[in-house]
């Protein structure tokens, strides 16, 4: 018969494991928008900033339904096509619309991120970047902070030649070697605006500033699968040169510290 500590120790820990794992299923947001049927499973996902902005929330969930439609009919189509080798569980999508900054009461940065199941190898994630404008209540570019963003010119030339300094100071950081291989993991950046990445205004130490611009790139974009997706920041002060009027009165300060286990 154990004795009566350790009986006392292992139901503590049944009674605290079963709340841990209700909060975790408590915790898991509802979907603003989903379809389900035998071929597919697909969430659309806003976070609370997103849902208090209306104006913001309609734009986002009106993409997101979008999305959601063409996903099911490719689903659906190719469980009708091939339906011996379809998964039995179907497929799975999520798109989470997650906001990453609020600049000058004025700029929100919105993260897109995707989720895919379609049981290949792995799962796939995706990222892509929102900037809206909510005096304007639309979707903008970088653009209006910059004095020129032509394709090749001298300022996309100096946020490429940052953007690559700053990956490859991140995987130093997390102890990657970044090897010399046939394969260019930085070629695919481009100087343009198209090419350069998906972009969001970083935070900043400064209220109602923002810290720089911050690059985030999937799995696959810039180094093999297994080394995740990447985050980076090219601060404000390298690129001070190129801003515009509007570009100097939103950046200052610095990013907050980051975690040092953060792997993103």
């Amino acid at each position: 018969m154990l004795p009566l500590a350790p009986i006392h120790n292992i139901v503590r820990i049944v009674v605290v494991g079963i709340f841990l794992t209700g909060a975790c299923f408590a915790a898991e947001p509802k979907p603003d928008f989903a379809i389900k049927t035998d071929a597919v499973d697909i969430g659309i996902i806003l976070d609370a900033t997103i849902k208090a902005n209306p104006a913001l929330a309609a734009d986002c969930l009106a993409e997101g339904k979008r999305y959601a439609s063409t996903q099911r009919k490719e689903a659906t189509d190719a469980k009708r096509s091939d339906p011996k080798y379809f998964p039995k569980d179907g497929y799975t999508f999520e798109r989470h619309y997650l906001t990453a900054s609020v600049v000058a009461g004025r700029y929100i940065s919105v993260l897109r991120e995707d989720y895919a199941n379609t049981h290949g190898a792995h799962p796939n994630t995706y990222v892509n970047t929102i900037l809206w404008d909510d005096v304007a209540k639309k979707r903008i570019s970088i653009r209006p902070f910059f004095k020129e963003t032509a394709d090749d010119g001298p300022t996309l030339k100096a946020m490429k030649k940052a953007v690559i300094v700053a990956l490859k100071a991140e995987k130093k950081r997390r102890g990657i070697v970044d090897a010399e291989s046939p394969l260019d993991w930085y070629e695919n950046i481009g100087a343009s605006l198209l090419k350069i990445g998906p972009v969001t205004l970083a935070p900043s130490t400064e209220s109602g500033k923002s810290a720089g611009l911050m690059f985030h790139y999937e799995p696959y974009a810039v180094g093999p699968y297994a080394e995740g997706r990447f985050d980076v920041v090219v601060p404000w002060q390298e690129l001070k040169p190129y801003l515009s009027a509007e570009g100097t009165a939103i950046f200052g300060g610095t990013p907050p510290k980051r975690d040092d286990n953060d792997q993103r």
